[in-house]
Protein backbone atom coordinates (compact mmCIF):
# COMPACT_ATOMS: atom_id res chain seq x y z
CA UNK A 1 0.00 0.00 0.00
CA UNK A 2 2.65 2.53 0.91
CA UNK A 3 4.37 2.07 -2.09
CA UNK A 4 1.17 2.27 -4.35
CA UNK A 5 0.71 5.63 -2.62
CA UNK A 6 4.24 6.37 -3.34
CA UNK A 7 3.85 5.75 -7.48
CA UNK A 8 0.50 8.15 -6.93
CA UNK A 9 2.39 10.63 -5.69
CA UNK A 10 4.99 10.59 -8.51
CA UNK A 11 2.33 10.66 -11.11
CA UNK A 12 0.31 13.71 -9.61
CA UNK A 13 3.60 15.40 -9.49
CA UNK A 14 4.59 15.06 -13.43
CA UNK A 15 1.15 15.98 -14.21
CA UNK A 16 1.52 19.22 -12.24
CA UNK A 17 4.65 19.93 -13.65
CA UNK A 18 3.27 19.06 -16.90
CA UNK A 19 0.54 21.22 -16.69
CA UNK A 20 2.55 24.45 -15.75
CA UNK A 21 4.88 23.89 -18.64
CA UNK A 22 1.99 23.55 -21.19
CA UNK A 23 1.07 26.84 -19.60
CA UNK A 24 4.94 28.57 -19.47
CA UNK A 25 4.98 27.13 -23.18
CA UNK A 26 2.09 28.98 -24.32
CA UNK A 27 2.60 32.17 -22.84
CA UNK A 28 6.09 32.75 -24.80
CA UNK A 29 4.23 31.70 -27.80
CA UNK A 30 4.00 35.15 -30.20
CA UNK A 31 0.72 37.09 -29.63
CA UNK A 32 -1.17 37.17 -32.97
CA UNK A 33 -0.23 40.84 -34.73
CA UNK A 34 -2.72 43.11 -34.09
CA UNK A 35 -4.37 44.95 -36.81
CA UNK A 36 -3.20 48.24 -38.44
CA UNK A 37 -3.92 50.07 -40.67
CA UNK A 38 -1.33 52.41 -43.05
CA UNK A 39 -1.76 55.92 -44.46
CA UNK A 40 0.11 56.48 -47.36
CA UNK A 41 0.27 59.77 -48.74
CA UNK A 42 1.26 59.49 -52.61
CA UNK A 43 1.89 61.45 -55.81
CA UNK A 44 -1.58 61.35 -57.93
CA UNK A 45 0.31 59.86 -60.93
CA UNK A 46 1.01 56.77 -58.34
CA UNK A 47 -2.75 55.55 -57.97
CA UNK A 48 -3.16 52.96 -60.61
CA UNK A 49 -0.31 50.75 -59.85
CA UNK A 50 -0.50 51.54 -56.14
CA UNK A 51 -3.39 50.11 -55.75
CA UNK A 52 -2.88 46.87 -57.27
CA UNK A 53 0.43 46.83 -54.97
CA UNK A 54 -2.04 47.51 -52.22
CA UNK A 55 -4.21 44.28 -53.09
CA UNK A 56 -1.05 41.97 -53.41
CA UNK A 57 0.48 43.38 -49.86
CA UNK A 58 -2.61 42.84 -48.09
CA UNK A 59 -3.13 39.33 -49.48
CA UNK A 60 0.32 38.58 -47.18
CA UNK A 61 -0.45 40.75 -44.28
CA UNK A 62 -3.83 40.40 -43.40
CA UNK A 63 -3.36 42.10 -40.14
CA UNK A 64 -2.62 45.57 -42.25
CA UNK A 65 -4.82 47.61 -44.02
CA UNK A 66 -3.44 50.59 -46.51
CA UNK A 67 -4.90 53.65 -46.81
CA UNK A 68 -3.82 56.23 -49.64
CA UNK A 69 -4.24 59.87 -49.89
CA UNK A 70 -3.30 60.71 -53.25
CA UNK A 71 -2.33 64.20 -54.07
CA UNK A 72 -0.19 66.81 -55.28
CA UNK A 73 3.67 66.27 -53.82
CA UNK A 74 3.93 69.78 -52.68
CA UNK A 75 0.64 69.68 -51.08
CA UNK A 76 1.04 66.62 -49.38
CA UNK A 77 4.23 67.78 -48.17
CA UNK A 78 2.87 69.98 -46.26
CA UNK A 79 -0.05 67.96 -44.64
CA UNK A 80 2.98 66.02 -43.50
CA UNK A 81 5.06 68.91 -41.95
CA UNK A 82 1.89 70.19 -40.46
CA UNK A 83 1.21 66.86 -38.47
CA UNK A 84 -0.76 65.17 -40.60
CA UNK A 85 -0.98 60.93 -39.36
CA UNK A 86 0.68 59.89 -42.38
CA UNK A 87 2.82 56.65 -42.46
CA UNK A 88 4.80 56.33 -45.34
CA UNK A 89 5.27 59.53 -48.09
CA UNK A 90 5.57 58.33 -52.02
CA UNK A 91 6.65 62.04 -54.01
CA UNK A 92 6.85 62.36 -57.46
CA UNK A 93 9.78 64.97 -57.07
CA UNK A 94 12.98 65.08 -54.70
CA UNK A 95 12.20 69.06 -53.67
CA UNK A 96 9.24 67.75 -51.11
CA UNK A 97 10.65 64.68 -50.28
CA UNK A 98 13.91 66.67 -49.11
CA UNK A 99 11.85 69.52 -47.09
CA UNK A 100 10.11 66.82 -44.85
CA UNK A 101 14.07 65.16 -44.20
CA UNK A 102 15.40 68.43 -42.97
CA UNK A 103 12.74 68.67 -41.06
CA UNK A 104 13.61 65.08 -39.54
CA UNK A 105 9.96 63.64 -40.46
CA UNK A 106 11.62 60.88 -42.64
CA UNK A 107 13.41 57.83 -41.42
CA UNK A 108 17.10 58.05 -42.68
CA UNK A 109 16.88 53.79 -43.17
CA UNK A 110 13.97 53.13 -44.91
CA UNK A 111 14.33 55.79 -47.46
CA UNK A 112 15.12 55.70 -50.94
CA UNK A 113 14.32 56.73 -54.39
CA UNK A 114 12.32 53.99 -56.61
CA UNK A 115 10.80 55.38 -59.83
CA UNK A 116 11.52 57.86 -62.67
CA UNK A 117 9.28 59.16 -65.62
CA UNK A 118 8.74 60.75 -68.39
CA UNK A 119 6.84 64.44 -69.39
CA UNK A 120 4.65 64.11 -71.94
CA UNK A 121 2.52 67.22 -73.72
CA UNK A 122 -1.18 65.00 -74.50
CA UNK A 123 -4.47 66.53 -76.75
CA UNK A 124 -7.36 65.05 -76.75
CA UNK A 125 -7.22 61.81 -79.09
CA UNK A 126 -10.28 62.82 -81.37
CA UNK A 127 -8.47 66.42 -81.81
CA UNK A 128 -7.77 68.41 -84.91
CA UNK A 129 -4.18 67.18 -84.73
CA UNK A 130 -2.86 70.80 -85.26
CA UNK A 131 -0.83 70.31 -82.12
CA UNK A 132 2.24 67.60 -82.99
CA UNK A 133 5.08 69.14 -81.52
CA UNK A 134 6.22 70.91 -78.53
CA UNK A 135 6.86 74.21 -80.84
CA UNK A 136 3.47 73.66 -81.90
CA UNK A 137 2.25 74.19 -78.31
CA UNK A 138 1.86 78.37 -79.01
CA UNK A 139 -1.44 77.50 -81.67
CA UNK A 140 -3.46 76.18 -78.36
CA UNK A 141 -6.13 78.60 -76.83
CA UNK A 142 -5.79 77.22 -73.62
CA UNK A 143 -3.09 74.88 -71.79
CA UNK A 144 -3.07 72.59 -68.53
CA UNK A 145 -0.25 72.71 -66.07
CA UNK A 146 -0.20 71.56 -62.99
CA UNK A 147 0.17 74.49 -60.06
CA UNK A 148 4.20 74.52 -60.00
CA UNK A 149 4.44 75.87 -56.26
CA UNK A 150 2.74 72.10 -55.62
CA UNK A 151 2.67 69.68 -58.42
CA UNK A 152 5.45 68.89 -59.85
CA UNK A 153 4.67 67.80 -63.10
CA UNK A 154 3.11 71.45 -63.06
CA UNK A 155 6.91 72.90 -62.21
CA UNK A 156 8.47 70.08 -64.49
CA UNK A 157 6.67 72.02 -67.58
CA UNK A 158 7.20 75.28 -66.45
CA UNK A 159 10.98 74.53 -67.24
CA UNK A 160 10.09 72.90 -70.27
CA UNK A 161 8.65 76.29 -71.45
CA UNK A 162 11.32 77.97 -70.31
CA UNK A 163 13.86 75.78 -71.62
CA UNK A 164 12.17 76.04 -74.85
CA UNK A 165 12.07 79.57 -74.88
CA UNK A 166 8.05 79.20 -74.97
CA UNK A 167 7.32 80.49 -71.73
CA UNK A 168 5.96 84.41 -72.47
CA UNK A 169 4.24 83.22 -75.17
CA UNK A 170 2.43 80.26 -73.48
CA UNK A 171 2.01 82.11 -70.10
CA UNK A 172 -1.67 83.63 -70.25
CA UNK A 173 -2.93 80.67 -71.55
CA UNK A 174 -2.26 78.32 -68.91
CA UNK A 175 -4.98 76.42 -66.91
CA UNK A 176 -3.47 75.63 -63.35
CA UNK A 177 -4.53 72.30 -62.26
CA UNK A 178 -4.45 70.80 -58.70
CA UNK A 179 -2.43 67.98 -59.53
CA UNK A 180 -1.43 66.14 -62.75
CA UNK A 181 -4.73 63.98 -62.66
CA UNK A 182 -6.90 66.98 -63.09
CA UNK A 183 -4.79 68.22 -66.06
CA UNK A 184 -5.50 64.75 -67.89
CA UNK A 185 -9.37 65.08 -67.28
CA UNK A 186 -9.25 68.70 -68.59
CA UNK A 187 -7.66 67.17 -71.79
CA UNK A 188 -9.80 64.44 -71.65
CA UNK A 189 -12.85 66.30 -71.85
CA UNK A 190 -11.73 68.87 -74.38
CA UNK A 191 -11.63 71.90 -71.85
CA UNK A 192 -8.25 72.71 -73.15
CA UNK A 193 -5.90 72.32 -76.31
CA UNK A 194 -3.17 70.44 -74.26
CA UNK A 195 -1.54 69.47 -71.15
CA UNK A 196 1.24 67.95 -69.43
CA UNK A 197 1.41 65.04 -67.59
CA UNK A 198 3.35 62.23 -66.86
CA UNK A 199 3.61 59.17 -69.23
CA UNK A 200 1.88 56.92 -67.00
CA UNK A 201 -0.96 59.30 -66.89
CA UNK A 202 -1.44 59.29 -70.85
CA UNK A 203 -1.26 55.52 -70.83
CA UNK A 204 -3.95 55.45 -68.11
CA UNK A 205 -6.46 57.56 -70.83
CA UNK A 206 -7.74 56.11 -73.77
CA UNK A 207 -9.57 59.75 -74.95
CA UNK A 208 -6.11 61.65 -75.12
CA UNK A 209 -2.82 61.16 -77.25
CA UNK A 210 0.47 61.87 -76.68
CA UNK A 211 1.47 64.90 -79.17
CA UNK A 212 5.69 64.93 -77.92
CA UNK A 213 7.89 63.47 -75.31
CA UNK A 214 9.71 65.87 -73.49
CA UNK A 215 13.55 65.24 -73.56
CA UNK A 216 15.00 64.75 -70.02
CA UNK A 217 17.61 67.70 -70.68
CA UNK A 218 14.37 70.07 -70.53
CA UNK A 219 13.48 69.66 -66.79
CA UNK A 220 14.73 68.55 -62.87
CA UNK A 221 15.07 64.66 -62.99
CA UNK A 222 11.90 63.01 -62.46
CA UNK A 223 11.74 60.59 -59.87
CA UNK A 224 10.12 59.13 -56.83
CA UNK A 225 11.51 58.54 -53.40
CA UNK A 226 9.57 56.81 -50.80
CA UNK A 227 9.99 57.22 -46.88
CA UNK A 228 8.67 55.85 -43.62
CA UNK A 229 7.60 58.96 -41.35
CA UNK A 230 9.06 58.89 -38.41
CA UNK A 231 5.65 60.45 -36.55
CA UNK A 232 4.25 56.90 -37.45
CA UNK A 233 2.08 54.89 -34.73
CA UNK A 234 2.84 51.93 -36.70
CA UNK A 235 6.44 52.28 -37.54
CA UNK A 236 6.96 48.29 -37.30
CA UNK A 237 4.36 48.15 -39.84
CA UNK A 238 5.26 50.72 -42.23
CA UNK A 239 8.30 49.68 -42.62
CA UNK A 240 7.60 46.31 -43.57
CA UNK A 241 5.16 48.15 -46.59
CA UNK A 242 8.53 50.31 -47.50
CA UNK A 243 10.27 46.79 -47.34
CA UNK A 244 7.58 45.62 -49.81
CA UNK A 245 7.41 48.68 -52.23
CA UNK A 246 11.02 48.15 -52.80
CA UNK A 247 11.05 44.96 -53.58
CA UNK A 248 11.27 43.46 -56.91
CA UNK A 249 7.72 42.06 -57.09
CA UNK A 250 6.68 45.90 -56.26
CA UNK A 251 8.67 47.11 -58.71
CA UNK A 252 7.24 44.86 -61.49
CA UNK A 253 3.96 46.26 -61.16
CA UNK A 254 5.17 49.80 -61.66
CA UNK A 255 6.99 48.54 -64.74
CA UNK A 256 4.01 47.29 -65.78
CA UNK A 257 2.39 50.51 -65.53
CA UNK A 258 4.94 52.45 -66.95
CA UNK A 259 7.01 54.02 -64.66
CA UNK A 260 10.94 52.61 -64.75
CA UNK A 261 13.37 51.78 -62.17
CA UNK A 262 15.28 54.98 -60.73
CA UNK A 263 18.89 54.58 -61.78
Amino acid sequence: MRKMAWLTAIFLLFGLYGCNAGQKEDAHQTKPAENAELTVSAAASLQEALEEAKTAFERKHPNIRIQYNFGASGALQKQISEGAPVDLFFSAAAEPFEELKKEGLIDSKHEKTVLANELVLIVPKQGEGAIQSLDDITRAKRVAIGIPESVPAGMYAKQTLEKAGLWEQVKAKLVYAKDVRQVLTYVETGNVDAGFVYRTDALVSDKVKIAASVPSGMHDPIVYPLGVVKTSKHLKEARELYDYLTSEQALQIFEQHGFRPSR
